[in-house]
């Protein structure tokens, strides 16, 4: 499908810049290739002292600004260069800008798990609007509420239609089973499911102790089933890998995992793929490391075509959520 990104004013001129940080070139890059337009151009460096230091080297005044950074590791840094980029883009005059962030760091501690703990995801929310964001754009928000830690307009996107379109094309429908590692993620897997029109079961997952975790009951049947799993965030791993041996012990003939977000932290990338899983299928939300790319049981999908098209549509002023209805 053709664009064209021109703005009705301006003698023609491009009414939209994309503006990357150092987080996830790749994805910006492909972003822009998607748009036909090419990333403006900044300067986004360290100083001796490891402060960050930004310059846009191009016109922004009266444009229509996207901020290309997600918050993942190195989470502080990433978080840093982003309100910079933010905050250089205001001084500059941008029209508005719109902080464009694949994966939300901090969306985990999104509540106070006991006393005397913060809320560090709507501090970091806090801080983006502060800085000076007009509009926040993400995908697959750990929790939904997040949404509302922000007082300005923010889409939250789901990866939904890209692991549908590759769940048909490599492994069909029949037969197959959409599974939910955990109680709290029914309502995604649910989701899903409805859109290729299979059943779903679900993991009864119980912690022993923090930072570990088990599987104790598959709720639902999965013999003689092809599984796919089904979560936002992969981290250590070892929810999906122990999910998966429940299932195949229980009778499921393969087990398979879609994850939005791939964070693989510590020993993550081994643990899976020493694993019983046929494939972790995540997104490019966050930069795979070479580790990942290596890793015969992982591949990497794309979702530069799904926020190039939620980008043209916010700058058009028309419907993102139409994308997913």
């Amino acid at each position: 499908m053709p664009f064209d990104v021109r703005g009705e004013s301006g003698r023609g001129g491009q009414t939209m810049k994309i503006v990357a940080g150092n987080s996830n070139r790749p994805l910006a890059e492909a972003i822009a290739k998607y748009l036909k337009i090419p990333l403006a151009k900044s300067q986004v460096k360290r100083f001796a002292d490891m402060e960050v230091f930004v310059e846009i080297q191009e016109n922004v005044r009266g444009q229509d600004a996207f901020v290309i950074q997600s918050t993942s590791f190195p989470a502080n840094d990433n978080l840093m260069e982003l309100l910079i980029l933010i905050d250089a883009l205001k001084r500059s005059s941008a029209r508005r800008i719109t902080a464009v962030i694949p994966y939300y760091g901090y969306a985990r501690q999104d509540r106070k798990p006991g006393p005397r703990t913060p809320i560090s995801a709507k501090l970091v929310a806090n801080l983006i609007e502060r800085a000076g964001a007009d509009r926040v754009l993400t995908m697959d928000l750990h929790a939904g509420q997040i949404q509302g830690f922000f007082d300005i307009p923010t889409d939250n996107l789901f990866a939904a239609p890209v692991m549908v379109r590759d769940i048909e094309e490599r492994y069909g429908t029949e037969n197959l089973v959409v599974v939910s590692p955990d109680v709290g993620g029914v309502v995604r897997a649910r989701a899903l499911a409805k859109r290729i029109d299979v059943p779903i079961a679900i993991c009864d997952k119980r912690r022993e102790r923090p930072g570990e975790s088990e599987v104790m009951n598959v709720i639902g049947d999965v013999e003689g089933k092809r599984c796919i799993l089904i979560d936002d965030i992969v981290d250590s791993g070892g929810t999906i890998v122990n999910a998966a041996d429940a299932l195949l012990e229980k009778g499921a003939t393969e087990v398979m995992c879609y994850v939005t977000h791939g964070v693989l932290s510590g020993g993550a990338v081994s643990r899976i793929q020493n694993s019983r899983l046929k494939h972790l299928v995540i997104t490019d939300s966050i930069l795979p490391t070479a580790a990942v790319q290596a890793t015969r049981n992982i591949r990497v999908l794309s979702i530069a075509t799904l926020l190039g098209e939620a980008i043209l549509r916010t700058s058009r002023e028309e419907s993102v959520s139409s994308l997913f209805y």
